[in-house]
């Protein structure tokens, strides 16, 4: 199972463009195909990882990891988000100043952009989803019934766009709300 698990996030980390945030699409499809988590707990494990300082990719991967197999699946987890690409970046550093003008790597990066885009469009779309419980409900009757996730949803982004605050204090801010209201 150790040897699953770091092959899966090892593919994840040497197919996802755009850095561990533009991964989550491809983690969250890859895990839910393999039946390791569902939709619900993919989005508790990023809300998990956004609460804590670093990069997303690898706090996600270990709590996948962790469901899975315990420390260890953690472990493999993490290995497999963070080996290959540090792998492959150390070798990149050695050809980068070669590389960095090159019309070829240019161009394509100007369509892998947007893509990128598309795939975190896509990770939020299905964690609303899952937040609103839209599968069950349809999205009018789950943005209805699930106002008060709207605002907090609405609020947040206000905050992040109007504002330089830190958005670690933004996600703590909302845990102690979440403690308060929803407890």
């Amino acid at each position: 199972m150790l040897l699953k698990i770091f092959l899966l996030f090892s593919r994840v980390a040497l197919f996802s463009w755009g850095g561990g945030p533009a991964s989550l699409a491809l983690m969250q499809r890859e895990t839910t195909a393999a039946g390791w988590v569902n939709s619900a707990e993919f989005a508790d494990a990023v809300a998990a990882g956004n609460a804590l300082p670093g990069p997303i990719a690898p706090q996600v991967s270990a709590f996948v990891g962790y469901k899975l197999a315990g420390i260890p699946g953690a472990v493999a987890a993490v290995a497999g988000t963070v080996l290959p690409t540090t792998i492959l970046m150390l070798l990149m550093v050695v050809y980068f100043f070669g590389v960095k003008d090159s019309p070829a790597v240019k161009a394509m990066l100007q369509a892998v952009r947007p893509v990128v885009v598309g795939l975190l469009l896509w990770t939020a779309y299905d964690m609303a989803y899952s937040v609103f419980s839209a599968k069950k409900l349809g999205w009018s009757a789950a943005v209805l019934g699930g106002w008060d996730k709207a605002l907090i949803v609405l609020a947040a982004f206000a905050v992040l766009t109007l504002t330089k605050i830190n958005p670690a204090l933004i996600i703590l801010g909302s845990a102690a709300l979440g403690y308060l209201v929803y407890r």
